[in-house]
């Protein structure tokens, strides 16, 4: 009886043991066996000598205790290499695109979108006033221009940075730019322009004849601009005639014409604005610039640069006042003019010119600027329309004088 109870018994742990072996073995394939326990450990069990059973059992408890954390930790780690087949490469293949786009994403400066914002505020003056009397502004024009600023701005500044690769590598502000420093090279630079430029001439093809040969014109100052602070105090005047092209430019588009009577005050007073925004701007950099030789209008004013920048202040707003009165606007549009006075006055007279930081700051708030000015305009055209009624209304009510004086009747001369 004892003989087939230890049999049965010892039948039963053979099965046992093959079945956990075969399941450690299913769930770690590449990992070593489990050591063996030796068959006399499994016999010793059953024995009812406890000099014999005790040492044995606890020997088969440490090896099944180590045999499950074993288990446990190649479970663990199997996880993961399981995941990363079930996925290759996803994860690399988008940082390494995400590397390779980020220097020409810096180069046309698209984490600084206020260049954009400055170059297309000019324009979107030029296309609020040219809408008829009480009508809102070409929207598809709005968004076209939106679409060329964004482009162009970055074709400039590539532009820029190829002429000034050395000059930025010298400037503790720039010197991280990717031409500077070497992450992309200057042919890389010229394709990378190429095809801006491209795509700059998609969306002025969408324009009329007029304003493509006038859009074409701008281009010589895009490229001549970056030399001008070799050569002159006033880069920023060159400055100011590119980037408020686009005051001629919208209202080319929307009318096929130029309106210089309206059009040309606007622009020169864009101009200035230019002039005081990018002179703070300038004196950021103005202690690199005497080191290097290089020149600008911070340098030109020096000390008295809030008093230069009052007077191109005064002008900005005389300007803006013939624009607005050549366009017939309407009391909106002349309270936002004096908005934008009150803001630039703000600007000069709080401005630390040796604090780059506040320099910073103030340039940044021009884009404010922009946007009080072209609510004025739209509100202003859309309140043309009352007016307007008004005085047709009035001139129709009035009774005229007849422009002519009845002649007496005469006899009639008969001629024989």
């Amino acid at each position: 009886m004892f003989a087939l109870r230890h049999l049965r018994l010892q039948g039963r742990s053979k099965i046992n043991l093959s079945y956990t072996a075969t399941t450690a073995a299913a769930t770690t394939k590449t990992t070593k066996h489990m050591p063996a326990v030796p068959a006399r450990v499994y016999v010793g069990l059953h024995t009812y000598t406890s000099e014999y059973s005790k040492p044995r059992l606890l020997m088969l408890q440490e090896h099944m205790t180590n045999w499950r954390l074993h288990q446990r930790t190649t479970t663990t780690l199997s996880e993961p290499s399981n995941q990363e087949k079930k996925t290759p490469h996803k994860a690399t293949l988008l940082q390494e695109l995400a590397d390779a786009t980020k220097p020409y994403a810096q180069l046309m400066r698209i984490d600084r979108p206020i260049g954009t914002y400055l170059l297309f505020w000019p324009c979107g003056w030029s296309i609020a006033l040219s809408a008829d009397a009480g009508c809102w502004p070409d929207f598809t024009m709005l968004g076209l221009f939106a679409t060329g600023a964004l482009i162009m701005r970055g074709a400039g500044c590539t532009i820029n940075d190829m002429w000034d690769k050395d000059i930025d590598a010298k400037v503790e502000r720039t010197r991280t730019r990717p031409l500077a420093s070497g992450q992309i090279t200057q042919f890389d630079a010229i394709v990378f322009l190429s095809a801006q430029l491209s795509l700059g001439l998609l969306v002025l093809v969408q324009l009329n004849w007029q304003s493509i040969l006038l859009g074409a014109s701008s281009l010589g100052l895009v490229i001549t601009y970056p030399l001008m602070k070799r050569v002159t105090y006033w880069p920023q005047l060159v400055l100011g005639m590119c980037f408020n092209w686009g005051a001629l430019l919208g209202w080319c588009a929307t009318q096929g014409s130029v309106n210089l009577q309206a059009c040309l005050p606007l622009y020169l007073s864009g101009v200035c604005w230019t002039i005081v925004y990018d002179t703070i701007y300038a004196h950021q950099d103005k202690l690199d610039d005497l080191q290097i030789g290089v020149k600008s209008t911070a340098l030109r004013f020096g000390e008295n640069t809030k008093v230069w920048l009052s007077g191109f202040t005064a002008a900005m707003l005389a300007g803006l006042t013939s624009a607005g009165y050549a366009c017939d606007q309407t009391l909106p549009y002349y309270a936002a003019v004096g908005i934008v006075g009150a803001h630039l006055v703000q600007q000069i007279y709080s401005l630390n010119i040796d604090n780059p930081s506040d320099c910073a700051k103030k340039f940044l708030s021009n884009q404010q600027v922009g946007l009080i000015l072209f609510l004025g305009i739209v509100l202003g055209t859309l309140l043309k329309s009352d007016d307007t009624k008004k005085q047709s209304t009035a001139s129709t009510a009035s009774v005229t004088a007849p422009s002519y004086v009845p002649l007496s009747q005469s006899k009639q001369d008969v001629l024989s």
